[in-house]
C-alpha cells in the first residue's frame, strides 16, 4: 500500500533525500518547501512555501521490471490526479512531464540506489504567476493560474496516492502494457516536430518499452532517455 507510513517536514532539502533503503516499501515523504529540490539532470525544483504537492515514494520493484518506466507509472498518475482536479484534460511529456494547455504542472523524476527506487513527483498547486518561474525551457503553469480556484493540496495528494497505488500494482504484475491506454491516451509529444537526445524528427508515440519513437529521414529511431525540445 503506498502511502504508509508516511514522514512530513514542514521544510527540508529534497523529499528524495528523506527515504533510504531502510524504509518499507511504499513509504512516503512530504513537505511543504523544498530548498534545494531536484528535477531531472542535476537542475532545481522551484516552488513558493505551501503552494505544491511535494512527495517521494519509496519502492521496490520486481526483478526484471525497468526502474525509469516509473517516471511514466508516475506521470500518468499525476495526470489523472490533476484532471480530477481540475476537469480538463492533461498530457504527459516524455519522459516525466505533465502538461495541460502546453504548459508543464507536474514533474517526476525517478531514482534508482541502494537496491531501491525513490519516485519523486512536484505538482503545482496553488502558485500566483508571480510565483511560478519564468525563465523555464517549458512554460510553467498552476491549477490555480488554469482555473482560478485554490485548491485543498492533502485532497489532492490522497487522490494521487490512490491511483500511483493502483497504477504501480498493475505495473509490477504486467509491466508498462498495463497502464499503456492512460500512457498512450496523453502523449503530449505525438505528431510534433522534435529533438530528442540529439534525434530530430517527428515524434510518432511512446512505445510499449517506455522509448520515444521519433521518425527521422533515415528512419524510425527509438530513443531510451535524453532531454526533449519540441516545436509548439
Amino acid at each position: 500500500m503506498i502511502g504508509r507510513p508516511r514522514r512530513h517536514e514542514p521544510e527540508c532539502e529534497s523529499t528524495q533525500l528523506l527515504l533510504g533503503p531502510d524504509d518499507p516499501a511504499g513509504a512516503i515523504a512530504t513537505t511543504d518547501h523544498q530548498t534545494a529540490g531536484r528535477g531531472r539532470h542535476g537542475r532545481t525544483w522551484v516552488e513558493a512555501p505551501g503552494t505544491s504537492v511535494l512527495l517521494s515514494v519509496l519502492l521496490r520493484p520486481p526483478p526484471g521490471r525497468p526502474a525509469p518506466q516509473l517516471s511514466l507509472v508516475g506521470g500518468v498518475a499525476a495526470a489523472i490526479a490533476v484532471e480530477e482536479a481540475l476537469g480538463l484534460a492533461a498530457q504527459i511529456k516524455w519522459p516525466n512531464d505533465v502538461m495541460v494547455d502546453r504548459r508543464k504542472v507536474a514533474g517526476v523524476l525517478a531514482e534508482a540506489r541502494d537496491g531501491v527506487v525513490v519516485l519523486g513527483i512536484g505538482i503545482n498547486v496553488n502558485q500566483m504567476r508571480d510565483q511560478l518561474p519564468a525563465d523555464t525551457r517549458v512554460a510553467a503553469a498552476s491549477l490555480r493560474t488554469i482555473d482560478g480556484r485554490v485548491h485543498d493540496r492533502e485532497r489532492l495528494l490522497d487522490s494521487l496516492l490512490a491511483m500511483l497505488d493502483d497504477l504501480y500494482t498493475r505495473w509490477c504484475e504486467d509491466g508498462l502494457d498495463a497502464v499503456y491506454e492512460d500512457l498512450g491516451a496523453r502523449d503530449f509529444l505525438r505528431g510534433r516536430r522534435v529533438t530528442a537526445d540529439g534525434v530530430a524528427g517527428t515524434a510518432q508515440m511512446i512505445d510499449r518499452d517506455g522509448r520515444l519513437l521519433v521518425s527521422t529521414g533515415s528512419g524510425l529511431v527509438a530513443v531510451e532517455s535524453g532531454e526533449v525540445v519540441f516545436e509548439r
